[in-house]
């Protein structure tokens, strides 16, 4: 053998073509992070419009029973993003049963929407008054 063959090492060819395996999967996780990222912030407003929704559940629960009526309102939370919630919340009234949907809506670039059911009877919220 000569002394030429016997040097060892990588070729440019090998190096390059690690490089550019190793470009493709860095690609790969920077485009996994993005998506991530976003999971992470829808799972965060679906969290914040569960709470409100609940929240307002809790509110009527404590209000006089022929007070508690359809309406409306809009929260803004204080965050990275700023997002405003908009909350309606509907009662059927069927005598000592009052049926409660709260419903919750926001826009992060796409339209989500989230609605809780609650029911009250007459007679135990006056238990919880008294």
């Amino acid at each position: 053998m000569s002394p030429s063959m016997n040097k060892k090492g990588f070729s440019l060819i090998e190096v390059l073509v690690a490089l550019v395996i190793l470009s493709i999967a860095i690609l790969a996780t920077a485009g996994l992070m993005v998506t991530t990222t976003k999971n992470n912030s829808f799972g965060n407003n679906m969290t914040e419009a569960a709470t409100l929704a609940q929240d307002k559940i809790e509110e009527l629960l404590v209000t006089d029973w022929g007070g508690i009526t359809n309406n409306n309102d809009v929260v803004q939370v204080q965050g990275s993003q700023g997002i405003s919630f908009n909350r309606n919340w509907n009662v059927a009234d069927a005598g000592l049963l009052k049926t409660i949907t709260v419903t919750v809506h926001w826009n992060d670039g796409i339209d989500h929407t989230i609605s809780t059911v609650s029911s009250m009877y007459q007679l135990r919220w006056r238990e919880i008054k008294d």
